[in-house]
């Protein structure tokens, strides 16, 4: 059996009230709740996981911090928002947490309210034991990782309103967010990884090591030399952390079977396509899972092929039944979820399905913002625990 890889988790929310409306709050909760921290605007906010491996205490160390902002947001008539957007408005403002920060200038000045999205982040770390272990594993990950991230967002897609309009997306936010830079290669290893962003510094393109904003990039406690983690950035806030666990649990077992089989596996080895069309296919793939996901044409990674996102995603959860778990016991029935997002649709999905037969986009967030808070609270109870205030915050999740 391979061991299980450390995971944690970087979850941006909205802030705002019963009706959708988005109402910030971000300083205040950071300075009264150890664990969250503030987003430029103060409209959204974070908390961090620490890593683990096992997904059960996964669960509980993204419901905990949700529970306790709940009850400091309630005593102020506040709550948590779904979706990864400014659905409601207004995006025609930058509402400030710090005005004293400079680097919340840059932000606000280089990009205005293109950065208010909220959406969570997935890391998965190095882990001795686990095949996923070295730079070598690492790099090969990140590629794969890239490669197929779009059908990551496809399944949590969760963003097609802005402004109290519908955008005619699925991901408003993959489209409207600013990545920075433009182009990124497909890495071949460590090194071109270090010399491309020591160049990138050099020439102003990324104001620093942070500064690196694409679907699935490195991660460690001294980019770019010394690296832990992959980090996978292009998910849309996920509201079910039943779901969110469904999509890690999917990364996961890829990154499994590409160390049981790297030759087959690394698009760097087993594409016909070369590293730059390959950077170029995963950057096309995403935006047309941003406007379209599981119904986008996409183009496979391994020969260019046309295919629907929804047939791919099928495809890959045929491959890993077949595999079954004995690898990873139990990641198999952790899937589930996904099952019903190809059967009924990712949220975005859904929520324009409703508009479509009437609902105001007002109307289907209050009702949303219910759904969420019922499914914590569902979630919460069946793992028999309620919001007990833990002793480890997160900080420094993964390193």
């Amino acid at each position: 059996m391979s061991t299980m890889l450390l995971k944690g988790f970087e979850v941006e929310l909205f802030t705002g009230r019963a009706d959708g409306s988005v109402v910030g709050c971000s300083a205040a909760a950071a300075a009264a709740l150890p664990g969250f921290v503030t987003e430029p605007d103060h409209r959204n906010l974070e908390y961090v996981t620490p890593p683990d491996p096992d997904y059960p205490t996964l669960l509980e160390l993204l419901l905990e911090p949700r529970q306790r902002l709940r009850r400091w947001l309630e005593a102020r008539n506040l709550t948590l928002l779904p979706g990864s957007t400014l659905s409601l408005g207004d995006s025609n403002r930058f509402e400030r947490s710090d005005p004293s920060h400079p680097y919340h200038d840059f932000i606000e000045t280089t990009y205005g309210t293109r950065v208010v999205t909220a959406s969570v982040h997935i890391n998965l770390g190095l882990t001795p034991g686990s095949g996923f272990e070295t730079m070598p594993a690492l790099f090969a990950g990140l590629r794969l990782l890239r490669c197929e991230a779009a059908l990551l967002l496809a399944l949590s897609a969760s963003s097609p309103f802005l402004d109290g309009r519908v955008t005619g997306a699925h991901s408003q936010r993959w489209l409207q967010f600013p990545l920075t830079p433009p182009q990124v290669p497909l890495f071949t290893d460590h090194s071109h990884y270090i010399t491309w962003m020591e160049e990138q510094l050099n020439r102003g393109a990324m104001q620093n090591v942070r500064h690196l904003w694409t679907s699935v990039r490195p991660n460690g406690v001294a980019r770019p030399h010394d690296l832990n983690r992959l980090e996978i950035r292009i998910c849309d806030l996920v509201s079910d952390p039943g779901l969110l666990l469904a999509i890690t649990a999917l990364a996961e077992r890829r990154l499994h079977q590409l160390m049981a089989d790297p030759a087959g596996e690394d698009p760097l080895r087993a594409s016909t396509l070369s590293p730059s069309e390959l950077a170029r296919l995963a950057d096309a793939n995403d935006q047309a899972c941003a406007r379209s996901s599981l119904d986008a044409p996409l183009h496979h990674w391994r020969d260019g092929r046309a295919i629907r996102c929804r047939d791919w995603i099928e495809s890959l959860l045929v491959d890993l039944d077949l595999e079954g778990g004995g690898r990873q016991p139990g990641l198999g029935s952790l899937m589930l979820p996904l099952q019903q997002v190809l059967q009924e649709g990712n949220q975005a999905m859904r929520w324009l399905n409703r508009h479509r037969q009437g609902e105001a986009i007002g109307a289907i967030l209050s009702e949303e913002v219910r759904v969420m808070a019922d499914r914590e609270q569902q979630l919460a109870e069946a793992i028999g625990r309620s919001a007990t205030p833990r002793t480890d915050t997160g900080a420094g999740a993964l390193g």
